[in-house]
């Protein structure tokens, strides 16, 4: 396969004039803004030191945030009310899944790994315009997982913990409202960035390339919808019926069981969709940004 270098650490991030101005910057100014024509006594300088307190009996001060919950990211990224809806045995939509603060930080991850090397590039069997990176295991559409390295000799970063960690959260949860959707521990994931609107001209296709025990056991699909809308189509492999439904940002497709050899394809990405409040946040391309979890 041959890598094009023109277009080797692709960005997902829109280039602005200065970036030393950042959101928190911008929120932290207004908050300080508004505290002080409110409370003109009001010390809004977070660089202030806190008070020296020597006495170790002194009693700890009241706090709002609880030492004995989970700060981890994966488990921040969930909305607590997702809409889901079963669409076979072993296949379930996940709607509004992943809050706001989980897209956003799922694309400043991407963003750092992608411009890395290794990174995102554009595959040479390709049928459309993408750009892809691999987390844990290489895979690409003309060698599949054959070749444990790139062209260029670079080997992909390990899945992050709160991306591995969110997947299985996932499975778990729709693996309880599923008669037929197995538990999995996910080792590769494959990120896609398609760059193109409209109709993509993709062929239905099957995720078939993993180990037999893998398929055998109907391990699960995990699929994470991140910027601009896509209309997917599928097929279930026991009917002739083509269904169709939208995957906005921030939902998650799951098949599994007698539904892992679905037919399936984005049919159409839909211009202009990404939600406005992730796109002021972190400034993604127009495009659609898909994380696609299995375990091989």
């Amino acid at each position: 396969m041959m890598l094009n270098r023109s277009s080797c650490y692709h960005r997902l991030i829109r280039p602005i004039v200065s970036s030393s101005f950042g959101v928190q910057d911008a929120i932290h100014g207004r908050l300080s803004g508004m505290l002080k024509k409110r409370y003109p006594n009001t010390n809004t300088n977070t660089n202030t030191s806190p008070p020296d307190i020597q006495d170790d009996e002194t009693e700890a001060p009241f706090s709002l945030i609880s030492p004995y919950l989970s700060t981890s990211s994966w488990s921040r990224w969930r909305n607590l009310l997702p809409e889901r809806k079963l669409l076979g045995s072993g296949m379930m939509l996940i709607k509004n899944c992943v809050n706001l603060m989980g897209q956003v930080e799922i694309v400043n991850m991407c963003q750092k790994w992608g411009v890395d090397h290794g990174g995102f590039y554009q595959p040479s069997g390709a049928k459309v315009p993408l750009h892809m990176m691999c987390f844990g295991r290489n895979w690409d559409p003309v060698t599949r997982y054959d070749n444990p390295y790139r062209s260029d000799g670079s080997e992909p970063p390990p899945i992050p913990d709160d991306l591995f960690l969110f997947a299985q959260s996932v499975v778990k949860d729709a693996s309880s409202r599923a008669e037929d959707l197995p538990l999995m521990c996910p080792d590769v994931c494959v990120v896609n960035f398609y760059s193109k609107s409209g109709l993509l001209g993709l062929g239905l296709h099957q995720d078939c390339d993993e180990s037999s025990d893998s398929l055998e056991r109907g391990l699960p699909v995990v699929t994470i919808a991140i910027g601009d809308s896509v209309e997917f189509l599928f097929r279930h492999i026991d009917e002739n019926k083509l269904h169709e439904i939208l995957l906005e940002s921030g939902d998650v497709l799951v098949f599994g069981g007698e539904d892992r050899h679905i037919f399936h394809v984005i049919e159409r990405v839909i211009p202009s969709s990404c939600p406005t409040q992730l796109g002021n946040a972190t400034r993604l391309a127009s495009g659609h940004l898909n994380l696609s979890l299995r375990q091989f």
